[in-house]
């Protein structure tokens, strides 16, 4: 009496649990792609061991050649003020100010002045240690 084993063993290979991990990977990426804040310039930051910042809303930039920056958008010195009105919508709002080191301190001071006229909340941006 012969008796057929009822265990068989498939050699394919299903793909189909190979391309939902994928899928899954590239929706996970995408999402946590979106939520890291990068700066575009390439300014060198002065390094400090703060805590970072929780909630952005308009970052100011000075680069090493003295060109202001306003959420990457190019501006000139004597139309950030303004600009700056323009943009602040809720009291809570605050401004991120990434300066590049080398420059003279007289340039950060000058917008330090401009947030505390106009009574905004305003940070100085620093790499980590």
């Amino acid at each position: 009496m012969f008796l057929k084993s009822q265990n068989k063993i498939n050699p394919n290979f299903s793909m189909s649990s190979m391309t939902d991990i994928v899928f899954l990977l590239l929706i996970f990426f995408m999402l946590t792609s979106t939520l890291v804040t990068t700066n575009a310039l390439d300014i060198v930051l002065p390094s400090s061991s703060a805590q970072p910042l929780k909630k952005q809303t308009i970052s100011i930039s000075i680069t090493e050649d003295l060109r202001y920056f306003i959420n990457n958008e190019s501006i000139e010195r004597i139309f950030l003020e303004s600009k700056l009105q323009e943009n602040m919508k809720s009291d809570d709002s605050t401004i991120i100010l990434r300066a590049a080191q080398t420059i003279p301190l007289k340039h950060v001071v000058e917008v330090m002045d401009l947030a505390y006229r106009n009574n905004y909340k305003i940070v100085l941006a620093t790499q980590p240690n």
